[in-house]
């Protein structure tokens, strides 16, 4: 699973929201790990927890309304596809954010997108066909926004599995 981040941090968004209960976790943490490739793959989430096929989709909806879940879909190894990819930084105001961060995240190619407590406070993920496509995006970006983006290029990759333990885990 890959998340598609907006401004809202992942764990004040779950404390204002219902908490997780173990089905809940235990879903999430097939979903990260395990998500059925098949045919009705909620039918197979619902079996594997001993519920409807039903009830695992309400639970997917519902952690994406609340937030828990940003993005389900497929990881690939974009380089493999001819891909390139590129890390991105910006200082966005305060009363700039929330214009930003739509904009950005509205990219396709946008595949992570974070708030630090830094100058550059927005850094995101953007994967594009070509280096020319990518500062395409990019300046399209700074256009709408007015706000100058810095383009970090991978210029070596480092494939790094994190998953989120929820259920049994710290």
């Amino acid at each position: 699973m890959t998340t598609h981040a907006s401004t809202a941090n992942p764990v004040e968004a779950q404390q204002d929201s219902v908490p997780l209960d173990s089905l809940d976790r235990q879903l999430l943490d097939i979903i990260q790990t395990d998500f059925p490739l098949c045919p009705r793959p909620y039918a197979e989430l619902g079996q594997r927890l001993g519920i409807e096929e039903q009830e695992a989709l309400d639970r997917v909806r519902s952690l994406k309304a609340r937030k828990i879940i940003r993005r389900l879909g497929a990881n690939f190894q974009s380089a493999k596809l001819g891909f390139v990819s590129t890390l991105c930084a910006a200082k966005v105001p305060q009363d700039k954010m929330e214009s930003f961060v739509d904009e950005v995240n509205a990219k396709p190619g946008v595949t992570h997108n974070y708030l630090r407590e830094h100058n550059y406070n927005i850094w995101f993920t953007l994967i594009s066909p070509s280096t020319q496509e990518t500062q395409a995006t990019l300046d399209e970006i700074s256009a709408q926004t007015g706000i100058p983006i810095l383009n970090l290029p991978a210029t070596r990759l480092f494939k790094i599995r994190v998953d989120f333990r929820m259920e049994g885990g710290n």
